[in-house]
């Protein structure tokens, strides 16, 4: 079934109006809706901002480690320790090994090449963080929609992005509607 077929059978569909949706929960997308939401609100004025997240939870699908520069992070949120980021662990050493079969050799500190210096940086779980970037844009009024995936973009009639339809809901392993069937 096409998608003009679906919404023929199925339509018209439902919307809601936002000012902004943010398409992706992670790192990246939360701190737009955030700075969007602080910007606003510094000049008085009202903003709704959505994001869309496909995974269950925002940091859903985000499973790793990583090695933070807090700089992006201070400018967002200059109190972020008080807060309580969950940015626990400072980088206390870094090192360059280069590996045999056998052994290991650590070059000399004075070697290592400038990005590979994290002093002052932190080791994170960016899933933790994530999921902190999320209540903190959820207290500043950002709504967060978990479990939708955006599936497609819609224009208006002189060609302008005008929002974003979800993935249609209850759809059969053969890709036709079910009995369940939600247009997205």
């Amino acid at each position: 079934m096409t998608n003009q077929e679906i919404l023929t059978q199925y339509g018209p569909r439902e919307s809601m109006d936002y000012d902004v949706v943010v398409v992706g929960g992670g790192p990246a997308g939360l701190a737009t809706a955030i700075r969007l939401k602080q910007l606003a609100a510094e000049k008085g004025q009202e903003l709704s901002v959505v994001v869309l997240e496909k995974g269950s939870e925002p940091g859903a699908h985000i499973l790793s480690g990583a090695v933070l520069d807090p700089q992006s992070l201070t400018e967002l949120f200059p109190d972020w320790k008080a807060m309580g980021a969950p940015l626990n662990q400072p980088v206390t050493d870094e090192a360059m090994m280069f590996l045999s079969e056998t052994t290991g050799y650590r070059t000399p500190n004075l070697f290592l090449p400038e990005c590979s210096q994290n002093h002052g940086n932190y080791i994170i779980s960016l899933g933790a963080l994530t999921r902190w970037l999320a209540e903190q844009a959820e207290s500043l009024g950002v709504e967060i929609f978990p479990g939708f995936a955006a599936a497609e973009v819609l224009y208006d009639e002189a060609g302008a992005v005008r929002g974003v339809a979800t993935g249609n809901m209850g759809v059969e392993k053969n890709g036709e509607p079910g009995p369940n069937f939600q247009i997205g």
